[in-house]
């Protein structure tokens, strides 16, 4: 299976991270003969460190033309669409396409939230996304995705008729194998709430900057934000008043490394995740995987993923259930039963190399 395969958001968001997620697994199978396009040097050593006990399997090229960029739609170069056009295959973990390939193509469109969701960006962006969309389901023998819900936007918003194939996120390696090594066992409880995500309207935080003083005045519990207060610029003028006048029970942490994301989950007595829109959302699986309860709404993508988790759902966008639900969590104490062995990375990559194969 010679695949040429898309590295260059390799460690960027939730984009990089399905891909992390993945890759090792792409190229365990024994089948497996890649080109992985790398972005710069920075980026480059984290594939290579990713792949090394699969070097003789791999071949890296270097490609410094950003994704979505107009040289990547209309001059890719030719020299490195040659290369690519010499494998199989080439698979994106995203919505791009370079101009030139001329092997079958194979993308992944993880959520429609520029589309579902009005007000995250002004006309021409959501043209523009929509037009990405498009042109990679024009492009694509088939289309991966991360969710039921998600293939059903794609299928719908997009009237795409090719195959949409879902590949759902997973946990990544580094918590799986600090569970499996015993080093979350004995951390203890904080007392503090935890929120992984953006200030992003369809995530949800003004609904829990609305619920959290009337809980931290029973509690005394502190919400801990994932990120730099820096980063978390906003049009939205509400959510940012909320924080300004929370502020001393909100603590950001500033840009985390993966043992510290698992200390900080694993230490924290509850989770929430109230988002309004999601293509899967990861954090509430890296929460349980950790120990930590979980709140999260009842959104379609939360009742389809988490339906057999041990969760607590509360009515999205409402702040009064969202705190009673707070409250319930915060005073179980019962151990939380074993998870579900439902998502995992190495069943994510086993769908995109079976589908692949089916071409062959």
């Amino acid at each position: 299976m010679r695949l040429a395969v898309d590295c260059r958001m390799y460690g960027k968001s939730g984009i990089g991270s399905f891909l992390a997620g993945v890759l090792p697994y792409l190229c365990a199978d024994p089948g497996f003969d890649g080109l992985l396009l790398l972005a710069g040097e920075d980026n480059g050593d984290a594939v290579r460190a990713a792949v090394r006990d699969f070097a003789s399997k791999t071949e890296l090229v270097l490609c410094g033309v950003k994704p979505f960029s107009l040289r990547e739609l209309l001059f890719f170069p030719r020299g490195i669409a040659s290369r690519i056009n010499s494998c199989g295959s080439y698979f994106s973990p995203y919505c791009n396409v370079p101009s030139g390939i001329r092997v079958p193509v194979y993308t992944t469109i993880h959520d429609l939230v520029f589309l579902d969701f009005p007000g995250l960006t002004g006309r021409l962006g959501v043209l523009a996304r929509k037009f990405f969309y498009k042109y990679a389901v024009f492009r694509s023998k088939a289309v991966f995705t991360v969710s039921e819900f998600s293939r059903g936007r794609i299928e719908k918003l997009l009237a795409c008729k090719k195959p949409v194939h879902v590949a759902c996120n997973g946990i990544p390696r580094f918590m799986e194998e600090a569970k499996g090594q015993g080093r979350l066992d004995g951390i203890r409880k904080g007392n503090f709430v935890i929120f992984v995500g953006n200030i992003k309207a369809h995530k949800g935080l003004r609904t829990l900057l609305e619920a959290f003083p009337a809980f931290r005045a029973k509690t005394g519990a502190v919400l801990v934000i994932v990120g730099s207060a820096g980063n978390f610029r906003t049009g939205d003028e509400e959510t940012r008043r909320l924080l300004e006048e929370g502020s001393d029970g909100i603590e950001f942490t500033g840009h985390v490394s993966d043992e510290r994301l698992l200390v900080l989950l694993a230490s924290a007595r509850l989770l929430v995740q109230p988002s309004l829109y999601e293509g899967f959302g990861i954090p509430p699986l890296e929460a349980l995987c950790c120990g930590t309860r979980a709140v999260i709404s009842d959104i379609p993508v939360f009742r389809e993923i988490y339906a057999d988790f041990p969760v607590r759902f509360f009515r999205a966008g409402d702040a009064e259930d969202l705190e009673a639900r707070m409250e319930e969590a915060w005073q179980d104490e019962g151990e939380i039963p074993p998870l579900p062995v439902k998502y995992s990375y190495g069943k994510a990559a086993a769908v995109i190399a079976g589908r692949l194969k089916e071409q062959l």
